[in-house]
């Protein structure tokens, strides 16, 4: 299959006169969504009412759209599953691997790591209450820290600020090696670059669906659970949704078979369906193709960039294969120069502390875009543009 960009970018409902370079933040719509939503609502949930659980499928989306993503992310079918936050998830995994080696009591992860990632790995730590700690070293130091007392390495594989990329299969083995499990959140590789968790051996993995999948904003997360793992591995959250029998309410908890015991509460059935518009058009995508096309826009975008504005210092790796899909620089003024973009329609974000961070997403941006970016770019900075006082006051959100 080779894709066809002019095609994915027309499934899109973008703004008028919009560069959009923050897909790797939140995914814009889908034009398909709102019907796909609005049939949820009209006719399934106004005629079926209750029994749109069995008769429109509700109560298996976590399942059937979890067998979809699995297809994309290299997994076996029966092991991925949809529903919650992708922090809950990841506790989830992170609680299942770590029981798993009771007798370790490291979780080994990296400074460049999702701050909410360690959050959940720090709050479980304590939880357990049994000398259980998270040790965070550089990225690039991860590989000489995986020593036999290690329960889990966890890592996001893709820097979520610089766009710098571990090897996760190299990782993954070095963690087996010295008898540790692996937990990989995929947040900004899935729907940006290939990944097969099959393949590289990885014990869990977690991601999002409302970044480069453009499930819309509070998309589901999903969980991956190795087949060799999926009868061992424990729940933590034992909710209704992962019993063996929810129907049979028993009192006492009996966790369901393979990764559907990773299922907590009621699906977000309404978020489900906005999902299954957005896999609907990935499974029209061949993602080499999309890493592919990813690498040579951010070669353009970097070349364009340093060529025209030496305040920004490349913050992302150079090299492409050691990069997901956004590009980072870094620049004192970063938040202002950002909104300053954003005021001339070329919308990335900020991250502190001076990180203006801008995603490439193939489906729907091209060289125009690019070129456009640079061009704007170039002539805030040239000008100043950025030094207004509006532009400093920072917002909730970045």
């Amino acid at each position: 299959m080779t894709t066809d960009f002019t095609w994915t970018r027309a499934q899109f409902q973008l703004p008028e006169g919009i560069v959009y370079l923050d897909g790797n933040s939140l995914g814009p719509l889908p034009k398909a969504t709102p019907e796909r939503v609005a049939r949820v609502m009209q006719p399934e949930w106004q005629n079926l009412l209750i029994g749109g659980w069995t008769k429109a499928g509700w109560h298996m989306m976590p399942e059937t759209q979890g067998d979809r993503i699995a297809a994309m992310i290299g997994a076996e079918p029966g092991h991925v599953v949809v529903g919650d936050t992708l922090s809950i998830k990841v506790y989830q995994a992170l609680a299942a691997a770590l029981a798993l080696r009771p007798e370790r009591r490291v979780i080994l992860s990296d400074t460049g790591n999702f701050p909410s990632d360690l959050y959940m790995a720090e709050g479980l730590a304590e939880t357990l209450g049994n000398g259980t700690r998270l040790v965070t070293v550089a990225p690039e130091d991860v590989a000489a820290h995986l020593t036999e007392e290690v329960a889990v390495l966890m890592l996001t594989e893709v820097d979520y600020r610089t766009g710098r990329r571990h090897d996760m299969a190299a990782l993954t083995r070095k963690a087996h090696e010295v008898g540790a499990l692996t937990l990989w959140d995929l947040a900004h590789s899935f729907g940006a670059l290939p990944v097969d968790l099959a393949a590289a051996g990885v014990d869990f993995a977690a991601g999002c669906t409302y970044k480069y999948i453009n499930a819309g904003p509070g998309a589901p997360a999903f969980i991956y659970v190795a087949p060799r793992h999926a009868g061992a591995a424990g729940t933590a959250l034992q909710g209704w949704q992962g019993h063996e029998a929810p129907f049979a309410f028993d009192l006492g908890y009996r966790p369901a078979s393979r990764v559907a015991r990773m299922r907590v509460g009621t699906p977000p059935v309404l978020q489900l369906a906005a999902l299954e518009a957005a896999l609907d058009i990935w499974e029209q995508v061949d993602i080499a193709d999309v890493r592919a096309r990813s690498i040579a826009l951010s070669e353009r975008f970097i070349a364009g960039v340093e060529a025209r504005c030496p305040q920004l210092r490349l913050a992302s790796p150079r090299a492409p294969e050691h990069r997901g899909s956004q590009v980072s620089f870094h620049f004192s003024e970063g938040y202002a120069a950002m909104q300053a973009l954003i005021a001339r329609g070329v919308i990335g974000d900020f991250r502190a502390p001076d990180i203006m961070r801008f995603g490439i997403c193939p489906l729907y941006v091209g060289e125009p875009e690019i070129d456009r970016a640079i061009d704007t770019i170039a002539d805030v900075m040239a000008g100043c543009l950025w030094d207004r006082p509006e532009y400093k006051v920072k917002a909730m959100v970045t």
